[in-house]
């Protein structure tokens, strides 16, 4: 389980910089989508025309008000297939910004990383935002492969991981707060990402600290036990795509994907704003 979770985290780099590259606004903006339209169409539009409640119950933790606003208009701008066109394209674009092209190991990668993502596609039961995305077809160049092929993953993961925190009652926002509490990713940028009202923060934090999950901000010791077990679940959920390569491939991909992930952030592929 832990080399399964290594090949994903070394890898999700490559998926993750579409919601921050500028490459990715620009081409959003071309189509007349602006703010955050651009984020919730491109993730959403594998769906077809998607509604707001559709987006707010498969991404889950965003306010649902910043849902409604984002997409008032949105589709009447442009199709969920000029945006996936978009997407794709920006993708490719930023990754060779980034010189994913040339790094030796790509072919192995792209094997091995599409491998798993078609095993994840015989467990799609349940998962409904991986199962839009892998109705999808394949890019034909091995740069937007292997985005594909990582996003797959990461929503493969994401709806299992969303699974885990219904099946253990921790709400939107609750997730959210939780995941604030680690101090993994500043408490500013969620708040300002996913745009819930400062009061309603206060009083998750205080629903929260009654049931021994927080002491102050952080996370008491029973809050990183349910962490710690809402983890692991979501990696044992995810183990059919990788169970699929084999130990010894498993290792290898999650041996390979360092330099891909370090050649994303060290080009600043990340970096907001």
């Amino acid at each position: 389980m832990k080399t399964a979770r290594a090949a994903w985290r070394g890898l999700e780099p490559v998926h993750g910089m579409i919601y921050f590259v500028p490459e990715a606004r620009r081409r959003y903006a071309d189509l007349g989508l602006s703010g955050r339209a651009g984020y919730f169409t491109s993730r959403s539009a594998a769906f077809g025309r998607a509604s707001a409640e559709l987006v707010t119950a498969t991404f889950y933790n965003f306010n649902p008000d910043l849902v409604r606003q984002a997409l008032d208009g949105a589709w009447d701008a442009t199709t969920p297939q000029q945006v996936l066109d978009a997407r794709y394209a920006a993708a490719g674009e930023a990754l060779r910004r980034a010189g994913i092209h040339e790094l030796p190991a790509l072919g192995e990668v792209l094997a091995l990383t599409r491998r798993a993502a078609e095993a994840a596609c015989e467990h799609a039961q349940g998962r409904p935002l991986f199962a839009a995305h892998a109705a999808l077809p394949w890019p034909k160049e091995p740069v937007p492969q292997l985005w594909h092929a990582q996003t797959l993953l990461r929503e493969f993961r994401g709806d299992g991981h969303v699974a885990c925190l219904l099946s253990e009652g921790v709400g939107a926002l609750e997730a959210l707060v939780l995941h604030a509490a680690t101090g993994e990713v500043p408490v500013d940028f969620l708040k300002a990402s996913r745009a819930w009202p400062e009061e309603e923060w206060v009083d998750t934090q205080e629903r929260l600290r009654k049931r021994g999950l927080l002491e102050g901000d952080s996370l008491s010791p029973e809050g990183v036990l349910l962490r710690r077990h809402i983890e692991d679940r979501t990696d044992r959920l995810a183990l059919p795509a990788y169970a699929a390569l084999g130990d010894a491939d498993c290792e290898r991909l999650a041996e390979l994907a360092g330099p891909f992930g370090r050649a994303v952030v060290e080009a600043g592929l990340l970096k907001l704003g």
